[in-house]
């Protein structure tokens, strides 16, 4: 009997033993190919010894201290280290615990930047439909997943949404990627306009969508629109890069490959691969020199902000993918990894679309690939890929509710950088064959 309050009360879950490289080994002694990193966390597997001694050598030194009384080398240098690489502007980097956490540090950041300058009547955020930005309530409330947002609701603020940028589902037949972009961007634009300009705070969105709508990156110009919009209208642009950051789409940051700087972007999982809790919220040298020339304090905080031993892990982290070259990784095998899943699911009867940057994929699932009608909710198609998946040593990330919170399935893989050519072929073949159990468990004919 156990004691731990888990995710789920049905069901019980195998017991992980021990890590070894893209694996993780249970009690029972059976392998797990971890195809999708848990939530793309283990971005160099697991049992790395070079992370591990790093945490060693920090605990010897000193294991935590309160960043209200002192700050710390591993934290100072970690932070020097990747505002040195971050997009232009991004000067200052706030360290924190998890995605949610740092997502709520830029949502604070971004009202006490404008009530600093006195433009205390900004109040509204603006994000997407479908998106999802962590479970505290004010990343909840900014988030546009219904599914997620849905029996919390009176005790979450209104948010504002804008359409996802979503070309499979949305873009006209006639309409290029680059026009649908622009399109669906200047949908920013009049929700602006709608609240007012001046009541704005800012528009949140992740870069390359991840958990809800599965590898879902933007079109050719999209961003850049989008920032131009805030730019025109004098309001911070968030980018949520909490999943898609740190390498995972073949760059440290992703929005380097849309040619923009936001003025806050959040990032954790893949910042410490796992090995600690460690998120953080990066900022311009402009807001921050609102804080320091204001009031001088920020208004938030959480205990274990700038943790020694995390900061250590994820320097080791991001040293590991620099040293090695991981990057160049990321992008040669996820270029193979989307060549394999084409050719073995390009024709699949339930596949409609395959997408995603990097070592960052998903298949979105249909009952129909002319119609792209979704398939039966009460399926619940995701679950039994997820349980066949399992059963068959491979972990991967299935989730339901793509199109709308309720509607569409979709399997996301976020496989560690460090994979080799041989692990694309057991994921594949493995995620085939789970699948088709799926399917047949569904009574659908594959």
């Amino acid at each position: 009997m156990t004691h731990v309050f888990h995710r789920t009360s049905k069901g019980s879950l195998p017991v992980a033993s021990y890590g070894d490289g893209v694996y993780i080994v249970d009690t029972d002694g059976k392998r797990y190919l971890d195809a999708s990193g848990g939530a793309a966390v283990s971005c160099l597997g697991h049992s790395h010894p070079r992370v591990i001694q790093a945490i060693k050598d920090q605990v010897d030194r000193i294991a935590f201290v309160h960043s209200g009384f002192f700050t710390n080398d591993a934290a100072e240098t970690l932070a020097a280290t990747l505002t040195a690489k971050a997009p232009d502007g991004l000067d200052y980097m706030y360290i924190v615990s998890s995605g949610s956490e740092s997502i709520e540090a830029g949502l604070k950041l971004a009202r006490q930047y404008f009530v600093e300058r006195g433009e205390t009547q900004r109040k509204h955020f603006i994000a997407r439909k479908q998106s999802y930005h962590g479970n505290t309530l004010g990343a909840l409330a900014v988030g546009g997943n219904m599914w997620r947002r849905e029996q919390f609701g009176p005790i979450l603020v209104d948010g504002n949404y804008v359409p996802p940028c979503y070309p499979y589902r949305y873009k006209d037949p006639d309409e290029t990627p680059e026009a649908y972009g622009i399109r669906t961007a200047d949908a920013l634009e009049a929700r602006i306009q709608e609240l007012g300009a001046d009541t704005v705070i800012g528009f949140v969105a992740e870069t390359v969508v991840g958990a809800t709508a599965g590898a879902l990156a933007p079109t050719p110009g999209y961003l850049k629109r989008i920032r131009e919009i805030c730019d025109r209208h004098g309001i911070l642009l968030i980018l949520d890069e909490v999943m898609c950051g740190m390498g995972r789409t073949g760059t440290l940051f992703a929005c380097e490959q849309d040619g923009i700087a936001p003025d806050i972007l959040a990032v954790a999982k893949g910042l410490g691969a796992g090995y600690q809790p460690i998120g953080a919220m990066f900022c311009t040298a402009e807001i921050y020199g609102a804080i320091r020339d204001g009031s001088g304090f920020f208004q938030h905080g959480h205990t274990y902000m700038g943790h020694p031993t995390a900061c250590a892990a994820a320097l080791a982290v991001q040293s590991e993918i620099e040293e090695r070259n991981l990057l160049e990784n990321v992008r040669s095998k996820g270029d193979a990894l989307a060549d394999a899943l084409t050719a073995r699911f390009g024709n699949h009867p339930y596949v409609g679309d395959i997408r995603g940057r990097g070592l960052f994929r998903a298949l979105e699932l249909v009952a129909d690939r002319g119609s792209k009608d979704p398939l039966d909710p009460e399926l619940q198609i995701h679950a039994k890929i997820k349980k066949q998946a399992m059963a068959r040593g491979l972990i991967c990330y299935p989730g339901g509710g793509t199109i709308d919170g309720k509607r569409g399935n979709h399997i996301l893989l976020a496989p560690p950088f460090i994979i080799e050519e041989a692990h694309i072929g057991e994921i594949v073949d493995k995620l085939d064959d789970a699948m088709q159990a799926a399917f047949a468990e569904a009574g659908l004919a594959a």
